[in-house]
């Protein structure tokens, strides 16, 4: 199907889990930014490869393994050419972004000391906080906060005050899950670069909505998940620069990642396979290029500019709302609405809404510091991607209304 003027009914046709019911009504789904769902096209190459190809990958000399290898490798450049990596060798596949990220944060166990410094933003998924807790725990190294304004915006003059000489690693989400600013990465990598620290980007919100240049941006680190842009769970991606890979050592050890193994010595691979230790999600790397594929041929400034009159309609039906309130009210936003009603828990809204058919997210949405910046303990979280309609939007308003009068 071609996409060059965008219809989001023919769309909807790719998707066969939005004509099923939820509660006697319709799906209406509005948790994307938790997992977007899955088209068709990608979920037949899943179906395809167990039917037609299942087999181990590389080094196999039989037919089947060399045509899963060829579909799998063949994956590999299609996510090269669409992040614009300089080579393929620097698309590492992993389980996910946390995956990618503990990459990262388990090799510097191997290059930080006490007198480092990191940086990180305050409105980070736990993903992006953790891993690098625990690495200051090891090295003794600091962990410093880019702080966040009311609205929702990183802090840039404090950035600039906490980024010194002693900074070796700053690491933010181009896109916050929680309240959807997308972040001035361009600007925090040059200001970070110009004082010799590295950078890694929590691209997992962001890529399913833009198209991110990885060299233009000169992005050290960058990592996503294949769920968030209507592929399979359980695959993403680490990129990073090839340089710096090699400086790495092994996440883990095992088959593939091994140039040469005696019971004196091993010798890793080169990249990729050094960080690609055992038997890889095979069917879930060659679904992840399929979707970029489908994505692509839908144009990620159609769905750029379609989901963001989506934000914009859904956040004045509800600012109309009696005693709402919407978190994050930055204007470089993807389609994100975290809001409460007042003297309504959130849990309670997003239950009602469930009866009517409607998914949305309630709770602190793996974002608890941007939760105490606020001083509250969750949100309602509508999240909207390209496959979503104008009338959707309408029926959740109405069930908002609805679920108020029930619960006040």
């Amino acid at each position: 199907m071609n996409y060059k003027s965008f219809d989001v009914n023919k769309v909807r046709e790719d998707f066969p889990i939005l004509s099923r019911k939820v509660n006697g009504n319709k799906i209406i789904y509005f948790d994307n930014a938790a997992t977007s769902q899955t088209p068709i096209k990608v979920i037949d190459v899943i179906s395809e490869y167990y039917k037609k190809y299942n087999a181990n990958i590389h080094r196999g000399v039989h037919s089947l393994s060399q045509e899963a290898t060829d579909a799998f490798e063949n994956s590999r450049k299609t996510i090269k050419n669409h992040f614009n990596s300089k080579e393929t060798c620097e698309i590492i596949f992993t389980s996910g972004a946390t995956h990618g990220i503990n990459i990262v944060s388990s090799g510097y166990s191997k290059i930080l000391n006490e007198n480092d410094e990191l940086l990180v933003s305050e409105m980070e998924h736990h993903s992006n906080i953790v891993p690098w807790q625990m690495l200051c725990q090891l090295t003794g190294a600091k962990l410093k906060v880019i702080p966040m304004s009311i609205k929702g915006d990183l802090e840039m003059d404090e950035f600039e005050k906490l980024l010194t000489s002693k900074s070796k690693l700053v690491f933010l989400n181009h896109v916050s899950n929680a309240i959807g600013t997308i972040n001035p990465i361009d600007y925090i990598i040059k200001k970070a670069h110009s004082i010799g620290a590295k950078v890694l980007i929590d691209g997992t919100q962001a890529s399913p909505h833009i198209k991110t240049d990885l060299q233009k941006l000169d992005i050290d680190y960058y990592v996503t998940s294949a769920h968030k842009m209507c592929g399979p769970t359980g695959i993403g991606i680490l990129y990073g620069k090839k340089s710096l890979l090699n400086k790495l050592p092994p996440y883990q050890g095992g088959g593939e990642m091994i140039s040469d193994v005696t019971f004196e010595k091993t010798t890793y691979a080169d990249l990729p396979h050094k960080f690609e230790a055992g038997t890889p999600n095979i069917s879930g790397v060659i679904a992840f290029g399929t979707a970029i594929n489908y994505m692509n041929n839908i144009g990620f400034d159609n769905i750029f500019n379609y989901e963001k009159e989506l934000l914009n309609y859904a956040q004045d039906q509800i600012r109309k709302i009696e005693g709402v309130e919407i978190y994050g009210d930055s204007i470089n936003k993807t389609p994100i609405v975290s809001f409460n009603i007042k003297g309504i828990h959130p849990y309670d809204i997003g239950s009602i809404l469930d009866k009517m058919g409607i998914a949305v997210r309630t709770g602190h949405h793996c974002a608890q510091p941007i939760m105490d910046f606020y001083k509250i303990p969750g949100t309602v979280r509508a999240s909207f991607s390209f496959y979503n309609t104008i009338e959707e939007i309408d029926l959740m308003i109405k069930g908002l209304k609805k679920a108020i009068m029930m619960l006040q």
